[in-house]
């Protein structure tokens, strides 16, 4: 999933995703859970490296 779908499927700014994704920011638990959900994995799953 492209960082613009993910953006737009949580209903969350392009640029937000972006600065998370590079490690430039930190997020909350709910933005983390929203993210989850538009991705289909839980919050656990997400930070699974």
């Amino acid at each position: 999933m492209s960082q613009e779908e993910l953006a737009y499927t949580s209903d969350t700014p392009i640029s937000q995703t972006g600065r998370i994704e590079r490690g430039e920011t930190n997020t909350t638990i709910s933005t983390s859970n929203v993210l989850s959900n538009a991705l289909e994995v839980s919050v656990p799953e997400m930070f699974n490296f």
